[in-house]
């Protein structure tokens, strides 16, 4: 996905989710938009699985 696609993809959810105008958006910063979002959605992701979390998997679920 090229920079348009995936800012006016970003543009329209802020819009449709945030309320937020075109012009509100390409006037917040990433670090503004990612605030929001946090804010709404709490923290996600965390720390990567450790090797021995993605072993124990992998014997869990053998098949992929």
């Amino acid at each position: 996905m090229t920079f348009a696609e995936e800012a006016g993809r970003l543009a329209g959810m802020a819009g449709a989710v945030l309320g937020w105008s075109p012009d509100r958006f390409w006037r917040a910063t990433p670090a503004e938009l990612r605030a929001v979002v946090t804010a709404m959605m709490g923290p996600t992701g965390g720390d990567p699985p450790s090797a021995a979390t993605l072993a124990r998997l992998r014997e869990m679920y053998p098949d992929g």
